[in-house]
């Protein structure tokens, strides 16, 4: 077995993989940069993998040892020259630890480049652990104190992940987790970023995370809905007194709201704003209706609610009004926001994945996040009931929980200085079914026990 092979047999089992278990069809490495020799080993791979016309370029850190550790097991990739074991370096603390003293170093090592960002001091944090959760990239903590992302597939172009995160913290924003320094290399003379290394928000839960507990009590104050966590601990409400009974989380969904309101007055001092005539609303419209077409002719199951996506559609391209367009997070859900001592805070500027760079870094309404973030309390509260003996008799408490939390976003964001997002609801209901449109194909695709929970928002809608 060559290298090659063993790397075409691993990438299908990574979670940040496109096309996850399927053969990989044509694979090439074309960069190798050695960045430290010896036993252990480390090489920076880029490696182009093409399903027919497609080609998608993802970065490999390899790690190279004769004898491995059993604490790096889970991590290896298969045989290399030499005797040697290959593995996913990032698993490796001492590799990892190179990762970090390079970029406070500010090293150059062939084409990667290693830098810290303006006024920022990168400590020599010991030890670090891979998180488990992520699914597009990896992230590597050291020290409890910062976290290294690594992005896995590359694409050419000012990445929004650093390029937002570094202009919001330049303006001093509060709603963000400062970045520290940036690996970087090119291809085909454009830039392109390999890891950001940011401030780790220890002790921090995430907004997906909070949501389910609340929920978990719910259901299980209704019924006999998941009884065992009647008695399983369940993660800490920040602002909840010890031995008090566990608030609603409508009380988080109006401070998210704020934060975000904070966010998106943030976004607009750093980058402007540009207003849009009625006109360009138009295209806008069209827009989601071309996107529409192209969901039909992929999911069937969308054919019933083409008419009424194509009105609301229509609505949107008859306003008579301008629309504010700015930059935007651009995935904005649960799972994007961490809940803080100091209060809610964003993360992972870089957009949909999947959707090219220049339109992940092009301005949009801020009514877009609100929209992902409203469908992300939908979300939250239904799936959990899929294919349950009490679905039928819970969704009246799921809806209500539902309509309470975006209610609470809504007024939140209103409060803290941004436009209360009810006001605008023509465009808030366009943007909320272009999300589910976007979610029906995405549960289509990978998920398909979750294609109800759109396809019943958009039927409600």
């Amino acid at each position: 077995m060559t290298f090659n092979d063993a790397l075409a047999g691993w990438l299908p089992t990574q979670r940040w993989f496109s096309g996850r278990d399927e053969p990989v069809p044509e694979l090439a490495v074309t960069a190798d940069t050695a960045l430290v020799a010896g036993d252990p080993g480390l090489r920076h791979l880029i490696i182009s993998v093409r399903r027919g016309q497609d080609v998608a370029r993802y970065q490999v850190l390899v790690g190279l040892r004769h004898r491995l550790p059993a604490s790096l097991s889970q991590a290896v990739i298969g045989p290399a020259a030499g005797g040697m074991t290959a593995y996913d370096a990032l698993h490796d603390p001492e590799l990892a630890g190179f990762l970090l003293e390079s970029i406070a170093a500010e090293r150059t090592v062939g084409p990667l480049r290693f830098a810290t960002e303006p006024g920022m001091l990168v400590g020599s944090w010991p030890g670090s652990r891979v998180l488990t959760s992520e699914q597009s990239n990896t992230s590597v903590i050291f020290g409890e104190a910062a976290i290294l992302k690594v992005l896995r597939r590359l694409f050419p172009g000012e990445n929004p992940d650093l390029e937002v995160a570094g202009a919001l913290a330049r303006i001093g924003s509060k709603r963000i987790a400062p970045p520290f320094g940036r690996i970087a290399t090119e291809l085909a003379g454009e830039p392109v970023l390999l890891a950001v290394l940011s401030k780790y928000l220890a002790h921090a839960s995430d907004g997906w995370s909070l949501a389910a507990a609340s929920l978990r009590r719910l259901y299980a104050r209704t019924g006999a809905y998941e009884q065992e966590y009647l008695t399983a601990p369940l993660p800490a409400d920040p602002e909840q007194p010890p031995g008090e009974p566990a608030t609603d989380f409508a009380g988080e969904a109006y401070l998210l709201g704020g934060a975000s309101a904070e966010m998106h007055a943030d976004l607009a001092v750093a980058f402007g704003t540009t207003l849009i005539a009625p006109q360009q609303v138009a295209i806008l419209a069209d827009q989601m209706t071309g996107k529409l077409e192209l969901a039909r002719a992929r999911i069937p199951a969308l054919e019933r609610y083409a008419e009424k996506l194509r009105a609301a559609y229509a609505d949107l391209a008859s306003l008579t009004e301008p629309v504010v367009l700015q930059r935007v997070h651009g995935d904005y859900h649960l799972g994007q926001v961490l809940r803080t001592q100091d209060g809610w805070v964003a993360l992972d500027f870089e957009g949909e994945p999947a959707v090219p760079l220049a339109q992940r870094r092009a301005p949009a309404p801020a009514l877009r996040d609100v929209a992902g973030m409203l469908r992300s309390f939908d979300y939250a509260a239904r799936h959990r009931l899929l294919g349950h003996r009490d679905e039928a008799r819970l969704r009246g408490p799921a809806d209500a929980w539902v309509q309470r939390c975006q209610a609470a976003f809504c007024t939140g964001y209103a409060d803290a200085g941004g436009t209360d997002p009810r006001t605008n609801a023509t465009l808030l209901r366009a943007l909320m079914l272009e999300k589910a449109v976007y979610e029906v194909i995405y549960e289509a695709q990978h998920r398909p026990s979750w294609l109800s929970i759109p396809l019943e928002s958009i039927a409600a809608a």
